[in-house]
């Protein structure tokens, strides 16, 4: 079983990480459109389009499952993707506003997330669905995607976080992919009691769900490819810090 995984940049080596604990023996294929990041402060037009482009790339090199480890591209591209591929599986991620009103104890719940996450038709319906009953803060996070990217992160999740903490806010949603990477930051700025959601795991559980497993190498091996639209050395220095098995990583010409 081929899957075919992307993100706007790095931030969805997470994603990859927990479908590599899921699917042991699946080959993974993910693009880092690097080059064109970042997406959550891109118009729409030119997030489907990038996203567009990358996904038919991954399919024409064998991917029989396509993720969007993005919430920005799954926001604003996900149903153009599994209208141009309606023939296979189209994961996507998304804040998880439902488990976040779920694990609230005062009522209170944020998301941190990009511009264009926030702004999406798609999630303001998801907060329409899940969350009548809740007070919603919406923390959009412009810069801190790349921040955590350049390995200078600090000042950006404090600036971001100072808001999150002042809506009283117990449990926050981290909405976009490249937070994990800033996890223990985060959590610093706004203390032990506030829980945090990601749904990473959850997008893996999908996609093991969804897998046809008996296309897996039968010998029990897998394979990692990773490919960048920008440099391919910040790739390999961010992957050998996320991932805990090996990785092929090449540019994506």
């Amino acid at each position: 079983m081929r899957i075919g995984v992307f993100d706007s940049g790095l931030g969805g080596l997470s994603v990859l990480a927990a479908l590599r604990a899921h699917l042991p023996v699946a080959t993974l294929h993910y693009i880092a459109d690097s080059g064109h990041a970042p997406y959550g402060e891109r118009d729409d037009t030119y997030i489907a389009d990038r996203s567009l482009g990358i996904a038919q790339r991954l399919v024409d090199e064998g991917a029989q499952i396509l993720v969007i480890a993005c919430n920005t591209a799954t926001a604003v591209a996900i149903d153009a993707i599994r209208a141009a591929h309606a023939a296979i599986p189209v994961v996507g991620i998304e804040p998880g506003i439902k488990p976040a009103v779920a694990a609230t104890r005062n009522g209170r719940i944020a998301v941190m997330a990009t511009p264009a996450t926030l702004r999406s038709l798609r999630f303001q319906a998801l907060v329409a669905t899940h969350a009548v009953a809740a007070h919603v803060h919406l923390q959009a996070c412009a810069g801190l995607a790349a921040a955590i990217e350049d390995g200078d992160m600090q000042r950006s999740v404090q600036m971001h976080c100072a808001p999150v903490r002042a809506s009283g806010a117990d449990t926050v949603v981290l909405g976009c992919t490249h937070y994990p990477f800033a996890l223990e930051l985060i959590r610093k700025e706004l203390g032990d009691n506030v829980t945090l959601i990601d749904t990473a795991d959850a997008v893996a559980r999908q996609a093991a769900r969804l897998c046809d497993l008996s296309q897996s190498n039968q010998h029990g091996r897998s394979a990692t490819l990773l490919q960048t639209t920008g440099q391919l050395a910040r790739l390999q220095s961010f992957a050998l810090r996320a991932l805990a098995f090996p990785v092929t990583a090449t540019i994506c010409q």
